[in-house]
């Protein structure tokens, strides 16, 4: 396995992994199902602080997440991360993760953290056993008050 810098020629292939509504809002933004065709080549409007990278097995690309960089928090964000679904429950998902914290620990922000539905629980026992731990429910608590829903906050150990 081997992770690599996104390239847009994978979008439609990414875009297609999103076999729920809800997938697509975490991709998107838009609570829509099947993938809005009028956002196909505008939902990865990468900014400068946006890092985004696909996961191969071999020439395969088999999953895709982001790393979002903010310098005034000093913090790292991993974000919209997504397994192709013929492939879930394998454990690429974990082994993803673990290789996304190679960049986003390069990046030398003081932490390293993730949001997720609570209802995903194949994906935050995937963060689990890459070693995130659960933020303190009081910060948990914080963080959420913008949020559109009450997200699990995750976050990697840190020696920073």
């Amino acid at each position: 396995m081997e992770l690599r810098s996104f390239e847009s020629a994978y979008t439609v292939l990414v875009a297609g992994w999103a076999t729920t509504a809800q997938e697509v809002a975490l991709l998107t933004g838009r609570d829509e199902y099947p993938f809005p065709a009028d956002i196909l080549t505008s939902w990865r409007a990468i900014a400068d602080d946006i890092q985004s990278y696909l996961y191969f097995d071999g020439e395969t690309p088999v999953a895709y997440g982001e790393l979002w960089l903010d310098d005034e928090e000093d913090e790292v964000e991993l974000a919209r991360l997504i397994v192709d679904p013929a492939l879930r429950g394998k454990g690429i998902g974990t082994d993803f993760v673990r290789a996304l914290l190679e960049p986003a620990q390069s990046a030398g922000y003081a932490e390293i953290f993730l949001r997720v539905r609570p209802d995903n629980t194949q994906a935050i026992r995937a963060y689990l056993r890459a070693g995130f731990q659960p933020v303190a429910a009081d910060i948990a608590a914080e963080w959420n008050k913008p949020q559109p829903i009450d997200y699990t906050w995750l976050q990697y150990p840190t020696t920073a």
